[in-house]
């Protein structure tokens, strides 16, 4: 498997960092993804920020549609993983 640090990933997170509104995401994202990924992306997200909450993996099944696979993936990666989550949800409005 490739690693995920490469110059084409330096150069595409350095994009998304010079993006200065919500607009210019959707502009980015839409073009770069397709609505599937972005649909995926915002569900893992939103899984993330109600695990946060404390929610329930049944609530948070039902209310995202997220499989219990996926949350439990999402609370492994909030639990262990590089710590992207949180730093993501550490600015997150309540």
């Amino acid at each position: 498997m490739e690693a995920l640090h490469t110059e084409a990933a330096d150069r595409l997170f350095a994009a998304i960092l010079r993006l200065q509104t919500k607009e210019e995401c959707y502009a980015l994202f839409e073009d770069l993804c397709t609505i599937r990924e972005i649909r995926d992306l915002s569900q893992r997200y939103e899984v993330a920020v109600m695990l946060g909450e404390g929610k329930s993996y049944q609530e948070i099944a039902g209310k995202t549609g997220a499989s219990t696979a996926t949350i439990c993936r999402v609370n492994k990666c909030l639990m262990y993983g590089t710590g992207g989550y949180r730093a993501a949800l550490s600015g997150e409005e309540k």
